[in-house]
């Protein structure tokens, strides 16, 4: 039966869905048990009084017009807003009083150890019934949706200036210093850059931690700015540079000075700023239902009063334990005074008075942290699916248990990463935009924050949130510390030093580079470490696709660049076959050894990627060339554009074992086959970190990468390091790189025994090399 308008009315006020949904929520909660039912409208309405008002009064008026079942009187415990349905018997890391509250023995309000980590579900996640029409939001999201408006364009307009003016680091602005009005290219991004201050401003308030404060570059605040970077890091252009009116040109040394500053200052504040909000979380455990209560008994006994009355009936000291230190160091009484009388017939609080507004201030501010995170939660994850999903995303990514204890005893922190959506899987909406959360520029000089305390020396928020990850993820051993440019430059240079002559047992004449004669012989490459087998081999069940990088530097000239110090000055060209063509050639010896192999003479999946994707089609030996004609090259290098193409390719084959969630997109299940992609990549993509985030939570899939790179060039090395980086943690990807003249078989041999995951002797690779005898 339809429900009332009051009815609907109500429910709005807790759900902000339209009519017809609520509709249909009510409807379906009309045809479940009465313990069923209540368990339902709790986990989508939450634990407020509002909402347990709302669920007996519905219950009553559904018991009447054959709407919902009679609600148990005994409703389940309010804080556990978390709670998974009864047939899973799974435990949610997010029920603020079973799970994160303190233990049975802690009487003293003080922090207890984080609970055990919960066990994944097994099977396909609940079905949900909120998911298509809930829209979250926060703060954080707000400001992202306004930020997100020209961060892209921003980051273009600079990109395009730096090349104008021949700057070639990315970290360089071109600077036109001028006496009078000027209307030149570098005036008009400054002032666009200027415009801008006031969506920096919402954004630091929305990401800001307790006591920090928002600052910018503005030149026109020098007295009262509070950007460390101004007085304290060089200038590349350095001090008195006459530009004749023209704009100025950076100096090396300066360059390379500033650097050496920006990471000193950076470490330093980043330090800082991490022991300034350790030391401002709460010292009173949240989650204890009775934190005041007990706070004021630990006073008491602190204080040691001499009136028995008013002390609490059951004191700790009676049971062996001492005072609480986290109230103590919330209430420290001063010893009496002479002058207590006439302070307090002044209207002067006594020491008691002040050190019980302490506690009582304390305690409001907890409750008040508390409600706003179980808030949240409920905000971001309203029904079954969503924490199913939630919960065995950070099973997988390894951090069950530090963001338990991040919610026990570091709440402050856990709800800032929280309403950045730390914790959750990345939206697949976020792949097709331009601009998302995870694409925010982090520039620690001009004032642009990230997202955690120690966000400083970071390149954007997706490299900021993937380090975070790593250095907190269930295994990890000591911090992995993001390296700072001169280590980054000082590895790549090391890594570039140990490239030997490939083995000539590979060598061939049919090879791109002799094709074309673009030199003598082959380049000297780096080798890869021996291959040990992690994912289990390859098997018949498999997907095996392809994903090609075709963004405009695969058709360039090969250039590298030259360096005075750690400033780029010029590019060189170098004499090597275009990225193109040797992705052509892998690709081409790659599928005719996976034919070889398992048979699959169709041809294996080809989906190319720049700003978006395309879908090629099947490729094999045959129709290879004829499918090469359809791939347009051009545009950037947006890796998770192709990646969300090869997810949707691969779910579509195999949705029957699958589940489709509308924020997190496919969700695998335990019969789903495994995904074996190949990634040829020639540089790094701009959301290489935001992929890197993605896949580590996946176990359903294998990636193997093929980097292409310029021979004799750093940046080539330094991505080559950075995929080795998240190799070691992460074994579902394995990488292989190559410089210069390429020896093409004998990367189609480290290629293929990492994406077979096992070690392919010399001589069943050379009959995998045969051709296939297709069949018609």
């Amino acid at each position: 039966m339809a429900a009332s308008s009051s009815t609907l009315h109500q429910l709005s006020q807790l759900l902000p869905l339209d009519n017809s949904e609520l509709e249909q929520i009510l409807s379906y909660t009309s045809t479940l048990p009465k313990e069923e039912a209540a368990q339902h409208l709790q986990n989508l309405l939450g634990d407020s009084p509002e909402a347990i008002q709302f669920i007996q009064a519905y219950s009553e008026r559904g018991h009447e017009k054959g709407g919902a079942p009679q609600v148990p009187t005994h409703m389940p415990d309010a804080k556990s807003n978390m709670t998974q349905p009864q047939s899973q018997s799974v435990r949610s890391d997010m029920d603020s009083k079973h799970n994160h509250g303190p233990v049975a023995d802690d009487k003293n309000g003080g922090m207890s150890a984080p609970p055990p980590s919960y066990a994944p579900p097994a099977g396909p996640p609940p079905t949900s019934y909120v998911a298509n029409g809930h829209r979250h939001t926060n703060k954080v999201v707000e400001v992202a949706h306004i930020r997100a408006r020209d961060e892209q364009e921003m980051q273009q307009a600079l990109q395009t200036l730096q090349y104008q003016y021949g700057i070639y680091n990315s970290d360089i602005e071109p600077e036109h210093d001028t006496d009078y009005p000027c209307s030149c290219a570098i005036h008009q991004y400054k002032y666009r850059k200027w415009n801008r201050y006031g969506v920096q401003e919402m954004w630091s308030k929305a990401v800001m931690y307790p006591g920090e404060k928002s600052y910018n570059d503005n030149p026109n605040q020098t007295m009262f700015s509070n950007n460390p970077y101004r007085m304290r890091v060089v200038s590349p252009y350095g001090y008195g540079q006459m530009n004749w009116g023209g704009p100025g040109r950076p100096i090396a040394g300066y360059h390379a000075q500033a650097i050496h500053q920006s990471i000193t200052l950076n470490n330093s504040l980043n330090q800082e700023a991490q022991a300034n909000i350790d030391g401002r979380e709460p010292k009173l455990n949240i989650w204890d239902e009775k934190v005041l209560e007990t706070a004021m008994a630990n006073l008491a006994v602190n204080g040691k009063k001499g009136n028995d009355e008013k002390r609490p009936v059951s004191r700790p000291e009676e049971k062996g334990q001492g005072p609480n230190p986290a109230v103590q160091s919330i209430a420290q009484k001063p010893n009496a005074s002479r002058l207590s009388s006439f302070r307090k017939s002044i209207g002067i609080k006594t020491s008691d008075e002040r050190a019980v507004a302490k506690v009582e201030k304390a305690a409001d501010k907890g409750m008040g942290l508390r409600d706003e995170i179980l808030a949240e939660e409920r905000g971001r994850w309203p029904d079954e699916q969503w924490r199913w999903i939630v919960m065995v995303y950070q099973d997988k990514v390894g951090m069950t248990n530090k963001i338990a204890h991040l919610r026990a005893h570091q709440p402050t922190q856990y709800l800032h990463l929280l309403r950045a959506g730390y914790f959750e899987p990345i939206p697949v909406a976020w792949a097709s935009q331009a601009s998302n959360p995870l694409k925010f520029s982090i520039e620690a000089s001009s004032g642009w924050r990230g997202i955690t305390p120690a966000w400083r020396g970071y390149e954007d928020t997706a490299e900021e949130r993937l380090y975070w990850v790593l250095n907190h993820r269930e295994g990890s051993v000591g911090m992995r510390l993001k390296p700072d440019f001169i280590s980054e430059m000082n590895m790549a240079r090391a890594r570039m030093a140990t490239a030997v002559e490939p083995p000539p047992i590979y060598s061939s004449s049919d090879d791109t580079c002799h094709l074309q004669h673009t030199s003598e012989g082959y380049s000297k490459q780096v080798m890869p470490a021996p291959f040990h087998a992690f994912d289990r081999p390859e098997t018949s069940t498999d997907d095996t696709m392809i994903l090609l990088d075709v963004s405009g530097s695969m058709d360039f000239d090969p250039v590298r660049p030259v360096y005075d110090q750690y400033m780029i000055t010029r590019w060189m060209r170098s004499t090597q076959p275009k990225n193109k063509d040797v992705a052509k050639a892998i690709i081409r010896r790659f599928t005719d050894a996976m034919a070889k192999h398992d048979h699959q003479f169709t041809g294996y999946d080809l989906t190319t990627f720049s700003d978006r994707a395309t879908f090629i089609g099947s490729v094999n030996h045959r129709n290879l060339n004829d499918m090469w004609k359809n791939v347009r090259l051009g545009g950037g290098t947006r890796v998770m554009t192709g990646w969300q193409k090869v997810k949707e390719r691969h779910f579509q084959k195999h949705s029957e074992s699958a589940t489709y969630h509308p924020i997190y997109g496919w969700q695998a299940g335990p019969e789903t086959p495994m995904l074996r992609l190949l990634l040829l990549l020639d540089g790094e993509a701009t959301d290489m970190d935001e992929f890197e985030l993605d896949i580590l939570s996946l176990s359903w899939a294998h990636v193997t990468i093929f980097l292409i790179g310029v021979d004799g060039c750093p940046h080539h090395h330094r991505h080559a390091n950075e995929l080795q980086r998240i190799s070691d943690v992460n074994h579902h990807v394995s990488f292989v790189d190559a410089q210069g003249n390429t020896p093409e078989r004998f990367v189609t041999h480290e290629l293929l025994k990492r994406h077979l995951g096992y070690d392919i002797p010399m001589q069943e690779f050379t009959q995998m090399e045969e051709l296939p005898a297709y069949e018609e």
